[in-house]
C-alpha cells in the first residue's frame, strides 16, 4: 500500500532528525566569525519543523558552560498545524530554549560574551560530539558565501512559484477585497497554497504596517491592513519587496492570510486553513 509523503514525515515528527550537511557553514558575533566548519549538521529536536545548525564544539570559537538560565518547559508549548501532526508542533515561533530532547542545556561564552542558552547538547549518541546552536543568538550566519535569515534552511522543504490564470477573489466580512484573473501561486512544503496578486487587482487601500518577519526562503516581508466598512483591519497582507532568489516572481506582489479571509477560488469557496497565522478560537 502507497504511504502519502506528509505521512512518512509526520510518523517521524516526534523523533530526533539530523541529516549532515556538505555545505561550509559560518556565524558571525560583533563583526567576527566565531563558527566556521565543513561538517555540520542540520537538527530537528521532537516536534520542531524547522532545524538548527549542530557544530563540533571545537568548531566553536569559545567554550561551553552548564546554562545559568531556568529551562522553559516544553509540554504546552506548540501551535496547531492538523494537516502535518496531530499534536501541536514547535514552529520558527517557539523559542530555542523550548527543548524536547534529552541533553544539557549551554551558554556559550566568546570572548567574554555570554550567549544564555544558545547551546544544547543532545544525549543522543547519533550526535556525540556536537552541540546545536541557537541561530537567533548570533549576528548572522553564512552557508558558504550566502547569507542565512530566519533559520537553516531544510533541504527538504522548498518553495514553487507558479503564474496562473485561476480567479481568485478575496473577501473579508463579505465585503471584495480583491480579485485576479492573474495570480502567481506560491507552494510551500507543510502550507497552504499563497495567491500572489497584482496591487492593482487589489480593491481597496493597502496601508503600510511597521510589522515585519523573515522566511529563510523569501526573505523579509512586509505587512499591510485594510479598512472594510469602516473597520481597521491590521497585518492582513504582506509582500516582499526585495525577495530572495527562488521567490523573485513574488516581488511587490500582495498575499492575504488565507486563515482569516474568505478566498473563492474558481468559483468555488476554499476552507480557512490552520496554521500557525490562524486567529485565535474565538478570535
Amino acid at each position: 500500500m502507497s504511504v502519502r509523503m506528509r505521512e512518512a514525515f509526520s510518523a517521524n515528527l516526534d523523533r530526533m532528525r539530523h541529516e549532515p550537511t556538505a555545505k561550509r557553514i559560518r556565524a558571525v558575533l560583533g563583526g567576527k566569525p566565531v563558527v566556521d566548519t565543513t561538517r555540520a549538521a542540520l537538527v530537528w529536536e521532537p516536534r520542531r519543523v524547522v532545524p538548527e545548525y549542530a557544530v563540533r564544539a571545537d568548531d566553536v570559537r569559545g567554550e561551553f558552560v552548564p546554562a545559568r538560565g531556568q529551562s522553559m518547559d516544553a509540554a504546552g508549548a506548540g501551535v496547531a498545524m492538523p494537516d502535518v501532526s496531530r499534536r501541536p508542533v514547535l514552529d520558527p515561533s517557539i523559542p530555542f530554549a523550548v527543548h524536547t530532547a534529552e541533553g544539557d542545556e549551554l551558554d556559550v561564552v566568546i570572548e567574554g560574551r555570554t550567549l544564555p542558552g544558545a547551546g544544547f547538547r543532545p544525549a543522543d549518541p547519533d550526535l556525540a560530539g556536537y552541540v546545536v546552536l541557537a541561530f537567533a543568538a548570533f549576528d548572522s550566519w553564512y552557508e558558504e558565501d550566502e547569507a542565512n535569515v530566519g533559520h537553516p534552511r531544510d533541504p527538504f522543504h522548498r518553495i514553487d512559484t507558479v503564474p496562473s490564470s485561476r480567479h481568485v477573489r478575496i473577501e473579508i466580512d463579505g465585503h471584495l477585497v480583491a480579485e485576479s484573473t492573474r495570480p502567481t501561486v506560491l507552494f510551500e512544503a507543510m502550507l497552504p497554497p499563497r495567491y500572489y496578486l497584482p496591487r492593482e487587482d487589489v480593491r481597496v487601500e493597502l496601508t503600510p504596517s511597521d510589522k515585519r518577519s523573515i522566511c529563510a526562503y523569501k526573505g523579509h516581508a512586509s505587512y499591510w491592513s485594510v479598512t472594510v466598512d469602516g473597520r481597521p483591519v491590521p497585518d492582513i497582507a504582506w509582500s516582499y519587496e526585495q525577495p530572495l532568489h527562488d521567490a523573485a516572481d513574488v516581488r511587490g506582489r500582495i498575499a492575504f492570510f488565507d486563515e482569516r479571509v474568505s478566498v473563492t477560488l474558481d468559483g468555488q469557496q476554499r476552507d480557512r486553513p490552520i496554521t500557525p497565522w490562524s486567529p485565535p478560537p474565538g478570535g
